[in-house]
């Protein structure tokens, strides 16, 4: 009698991504996760799609609003008319998500394209457990290679070979880079890469970083861990399969990359981050991790803002759209004024 098993699920996430017993990974529909919402339409921004790494196949969705593209017909491309540009990572606990997808995180980007008259760049990564962490950071990190080339085509006479938009209508010293929830958190790690040296990124410049509902773990539960409140959007279940199936296998919650003072955490003090804004919702069994980390880089003497959202939930920001998203667009507008004078 043979001993061999049929494979078996190990995680299921809904059915939006199963992980079987042989490594094999199986997904289904995620929209069965999050029933489309209405959201209106945002006039006058336009979107289009580049491939950052053809190796990989990935592809970064740029927004711009109505005003640059009239200054580009217009073929006025002088620095005051330069636009900010945000770096954007989607969310979905590194293993589901899309730098695509319609719903709140595109009605989210065109926001904040039209509303922080900004270009708007959704990146592309790796998900997992097909490609666990660090794959998704490294992906980031090509990201702003790519950037910084850009950057460097755009500065040569006529720059030629840059992408047309980012030629014509990026200010690269004024570059941020955002993301919601995994996404924050991808964003945390990137810029912690650029301000140890890691990463080279001249003639870029990082004025600040945006991190929408930070996912973080560890294996020590918090007081909204052990006692979530009502009526959260991801709940600790959630929370912990995402990173058993993101972080690399045998991994703890304490990993580095799920705990940023985790006991093999590198410390953060030497590290030049640029100023932050973190968003912290009410009802999310995270609050308690995102307040602790504002509060510990603050203790370092870093630039932090903390927003925090009574009533609302994590990742409220694509979820659906109402008054805190609105106040949320407002405060993101203020911080990149204040980070780019």
């Amino acid at each position: 009698m043979s001993g061999d098993t049929a494979p078996h699920v190990v995680e299921d996430f809904f059915g939006a991504v199963q992980l079987l017993s042989d490594g094999t990974v199986v997904r289904g529909d995620e929209a069965l996760l999050m029933p489309p919402e209405p959201f209106p339409d945002v006039p006058g921004v336009q979107w289009k799609d580049a491939v950052y790494d053809p190796a990989r196949g990935l592809k970064v969705r740029l927004y711009r609003p109505a005003a640059a593209a009239t200054a580009a017909d217009a073929g006025d491309g002088g620095n005051k008319n330069k636009l900010p540009v945000l770096v954007h990572f989607h969310g979905g606990g590194y293993c589901i998500g899309s730098y695509d997808q319609l719903g709140g995180g595109h009605y989210l980007r065109r926001r904040l394209a039209a509303d922080l008259h900004a270009l708007v760049l959704s990146v592309q990564y790796r998900l997992a457990p097909e490609h666990r962490l660090p794959a998704a950071i490294e992906d980031g990190a090509t990201f702003l290679a790519w950037l910084r080339w850009q950057a460097l085509l755009a500065a040569a006479a006529g720059g030629g070979g840059a992408e047309p938009w980012l030629a014509e209508s990026a200010d690269f010293a004024r570059t941020f880079l955002s993301g919601v929830s995994a996404g924050a958190n991808l964003a945390h790690h990137l810029a912690v890469r650029a301000g140890s040296g890691q990463i080279d990124l001249a003639p870029v410049r990082l004025a600040g970083h945006v991190l929408l509902s930070l996912f973080l773990g560890g294996v020590q539960r918090t007081a909204t861990e052990s006692d979530p409140p009502d009526g959260v959007s991801l709940t600790v279940a959630m929370s912990d399969q995402l990173w058993r199936m993101a972080l690399p296998v045998g991994a703890t919650f304490d990993h580095p990359l799920a705990n940023p003072f985790g006991p093999d955490s590198p410390g953060l003090e030497p590290v030049a981050l640029p100023p932050v804004l973190v968003e912290a919702p009410e009802v999310d069994v995270l609050r308690d991790r995102v307040l602790l980390y504002a509060a510990r880089l603050k203790q370092m003497g870093k630039d932090v803002e903390l927003a925090e959202f009574q009533g609302e939930q994590h990742g409220f920001s694509v979820l659906r759209w109402g008054q805190a998203n609105e106040e949320l667009v407002g405060i993101l507008k203020r911080f990149v004024h204040r980070c780019s004078t």
